[in-house]
């Protein structure tokens, strides 16, 4: 039998037999279960002696996103991977729809081949015209900023006219196009871009706090200069709703807004946009919901229209008025300011009411099905046995459900919608269902409580929602949001689907949040290793920094994970510009100047801003001992090493250069214990050439007392896989050990020692860092927001 090392070695040839990257390869056999898939994939395909990278990509898609429910015809549609007939993941996501509809049932090929675009054969002059028309659309955005334009944005634009063209030949083209207008790239689009002043926008109204020293106030978000919301519907296209239901008999419902309730809408709104925010609180916001804040609040704010901040609260069991204040805090950190703040449950007597409607309309039935049993008539296709029973015993079975007469888990409203529907969202979904679970919120009123299907796309309908946007998981939902606004003559928002925030080294699933907070993986939901937003907040990233994020990664229907950096980017260029510089050592190791006297005491002067104009002078005693990093120290000097080393001289920033003369080494260990070194007074009067070595230090701040400590807490990546989600259920053993280094007995100044929670600095050459809520008095907690340049993520390091 071969060993676990013989596996993995034989797995790691196969896929990299496939052409696929070395740490994906790596990633997929760490994960037993996704390995064991993506072998049989590859011996399926008649893969086994290779292939090209295009076609591995392909099969490894296959084996991460293949539904389960339709293995049968796994082997099937790896024919038309390999015979080409199928060439991208466009394609494979347009299968993998269809099969999940199909499930273990008989496969009708053509409208498999349709829904993958199979035999779709785009030209190139029609990639051409569909670039052509891009460029034209964004000349004037292209000649003011050339090459520094998101590529990305207009890319995603001709995608989505040509869903099925080869993405390879649409960015050559676009290149082309772009090249054509621009001609080549100059030295100018090649440097750095110029670091732009940041207009700051006033804070939401909000109580006024008194000012704290050295706290600059946390800004709103900042009204955007340009559009980044014109691949949204525009504003008006309300005026549009115009879909289609398919139905599994050949009907064909077709919705559009009344041209009555159309105008009775717009009376209402006066024509504005109106949008909505509608988390769920059985949670903590984290990063994925600061992208749908930019989506949905701002918007709103770019063509001057309103936001709700709305409460999905259906579930009481999941419920919290914890969560429930969590959110709207957090919101208005991220500089958001709600129109109006709803609840769900605030429609829970018209929600009630318009269910009545819907029964007494043949629309909904009481039906008495398990959850097992309506999910195998499902896969079967099979109605529930009460489908067909009398409008008045479903009216009076609800109203007992409504009662508190019926047990709970004994009976449920469900919508009679089209039980062989390809689309399982169409499959008589549950309007309402027994709870005997108080409401955070209603109170106990209510024991029948709505599910989501039946409530969102109404409340939207009540609230006048004119573009009710929501990411991409929801596409499916489409057809019974508009079935039931349809059935109920109401009236009907544009709904719009953009890709989710996938971030690597990370999970966003709330289930595996849950989990790490509620299984002690983590510190709570504000651990700072955490992309919740309270976690980002604990560990000192500001708001803005997270909007700008949003506003580069752009809001597309482009599924992909984006890599840490690019939001790491994003936070040191904020606090690169807020944040006051200071000096502190977080491993201390003690210098005695020998040329110093004792007694001797001097102030040398620092800067908050080094070489800005806004910058601030600040006094740092120099004594006769001072502290330097342990690591800036090393017994043997070498070439290219800009620290200390006996006999050699450095510079203590902003201070003089000193010299080390001599070191002693504790003798049970081996550790240098204290370094002993003369200074250059002369050095500036004399007007010589610094050392190049420039280190961190901190003094004495009088002869004979020691400076305060602090503590440090220094963060790394959770997961070791840039995409821990994949790894099914090992993603837990991919944590990384060392994602959390605490550092005590860190030394600091005086002036640092005195800083409040939240405050943020950078202290030199150590990184950008807030000061913790965990502080109290003369003991300083600080996290390291993020370092002062880019490093590689574990998984990376070699």
């Amino acid at each position: 039998m071969a060993s676990k090392e013989e596996v993995e070695v034989a797995a790691m040839s196969l896929f990299l037999g496939i052409g696929l990257d070395e740490t994906v390869a790596k990633n997929a056999t760490k994960n037993a279960k996704f390995c064991k898939t993506l072998e049989e994939v590859i011996h399926e395909a008649g893969a086994v002696s290779g292939c090209p990278k295009a076609k591995g990509n392909l099969l490894y898609t296959v084996a991460s996103k293949y539904p389960a429910n339709a293995l049968c015809h796994r082997p099937m549609l790896l024919g038309y991977v390999m015979c080409e007939h199928m060439k991208s993941n466009a394609q494979l996501d347009g299968a993998f729809e269809y099969l999940r509809k199909v499930g273990s049932t008989e496969v009708d090929k053509k409208a498999l081949e349709e829904a993958s675009g199979v035999g779709v054969v785009v030209t190139g002059e029609q990639i051409k015209a569909a670039v052509a028309e891009e460029v034209e659309a964004s000349k004037e955005k292209l000649l003011a900023e050339r090459y520094r334009v998101n590529m990305n944005m207009l890319l995603g634009a001709v995608t989505r006219k040509l869903k099925w063209a080869d993405g390879a030949a649409v960015r050559a083209t676009l290149e082309s196009a772009v090249e054509a207008l621009l001609g080549p790239k100059t030295e100018a689009d090649l440097a750095p871009p110029e670091p732009k002043k940041k207009v700051k926008a006033p804070p939401p109204p909000k109580e006024e706090k008194p000012a704290e020293a050295e706290a600059p106030p946390t800004p709103a978000a900042p009204a955007p200069p340009e559009d980044p919301y014109s691949f949204l519907p525009r504003p008006g296209d309300n005026n549009g709703v115009h879909t289609a239901v398919n139905f599994s008999d050949g009907r064909i419902m077709r919705i559009a807004n009344s041209a009555e309730a159309l105008a009775a809408h717009l009376g209402r709104t006066g024509g504005k946009v109106v949008t909505r925010f509608p988390p769920e609180p059985n949670g903590y916001l984290h990063i994925g919901h600061a992208k749908a804040m930019f989506v949905d609040f701002g918007m709103a704010r770019q063509y001057d229209g309103v936001c709700y901040l709305r409460y999905d609260d259906t579930n009481p069991e999941a419920e919290k008025m914890e969560y429930i204040k969590h959110i709207e805090e957090i919101v208005g950190w991220m500089g958001w300011e709600p129109w109006k703040i709803t609840y769900s449950s605030d429609y829970f007597q018209q929600l009630y009411e318009l269910a009545v409607q819907l029964i007494k309309s043949g629309n909904a039935y009481v039906c008495h099905q398990t959850k097992e049993e309506i999910e195998k008539s499902r896969e079967l296709r099979e109605p529930s046995p009460w489908r067909d029973r009398p409008m008045e015993e479903s009216l009076r079975l609800f109203e007992d459900m409504r009662r508190g007469l019926v047990e709970e888990g004994k009976a449920t409203l469900r919508m009679k919608m089209d039980h062989k529907n390809e689309n399982y969202n169409m499959f008589d979904l549950i309007a309402y269902r027994i709870k005997f679970t108080p409401h955070p919120h209603a109170g106990d009123k209510w024991v029948i409580y709505p599910s989501y299907d039946y409530t969102h796309c109404l409340v939207d309908s009540l609230e006048d929602i004119t573009h009710s946007l929501c990411t991409l998981e929801f596409e499916t939902r489409r057809a019974s949001y508009y079935w039931l606004l349809e059935v109920l003559g109401l009236y009907k928002p544009v709904v719009w689907e953009y890709s989710r925030l996938n971030i690597t080294h990370t999970v966003m699933s709330k289930r595996k949040l849950n989990k790490l907070v509620m299984g002690g993986y983590v510190h709570g939901w504000d651990d700072p290793r955490l992309l919740t937003l309270a976690g980002l907040r604990r560990r000192g990233v500001p708001p803005t920094a997270v909007n700008a994020f949003c506003r580069d990664i752009g809001i597309t229907r482009n599924e992909n994970i984006i890599a840490l950096h690019r939001l790491e980017h994003h936070v040191r260029a904020e606090l690169d510009a807020t944040s006051p510089r200071a000096l502190a050592v977080l491993r201390p190791l003690k210098v005695v100047i020998t040329n110093m006297p004792e007694a001797h005491f001097e102030e040398v002067e620092a800067k908050t801003f080094p070489g800005r104009d806004n910058s601030e002078d600040y006094k740092v005693p120099l004594t006769r001992v001072v502290y330097i990093e342990a690591t800036d120290f090393r017994v043997k000097d070498e070439k290219d090493y800009y620290g200390l080393a006996p006999g050699k001289s450095v510079m203590l920033r902003y201070a003089y250069p000193i010299t080390c003369t001599g070191h002693t080494v504790d003798p049970s260990t081996g550790a240098v214990t204290e370094l002993q070194a003369t200074y250059d007074k002369d050095h500036y009067t004399a007007g010589k050439k610094p050392p190049k070595g420039v280190l961190n230090w901190v003094s004495q701040p009088r002869p004979g007392v020691e400076p305060p400590t602090f503590e440090a807490r220094l963060y790394d990546v959770l997961f070791k896989s840039e995409d821990p989600a994949s790894l099914g259920d090992s993603w837990l053993e991919d944590m990384n050990p060392e994602s959390l280094t605490v550092v005590k007995g860190c030394v600091m100044t005086e002036r640092l020692a005195a800083a409040k929670v939240g405050d943020r600095f950078q202290l030199e050459r150590l990184g950008y860092f807030a000061v913790d809520p965990d502080t109290a008095p003369g003991a300083v907690v600080m996290n390291r927001t993020v370092s002062l340049k880019e490093s590689k993520p574990v998984s990376l390091k070699k």
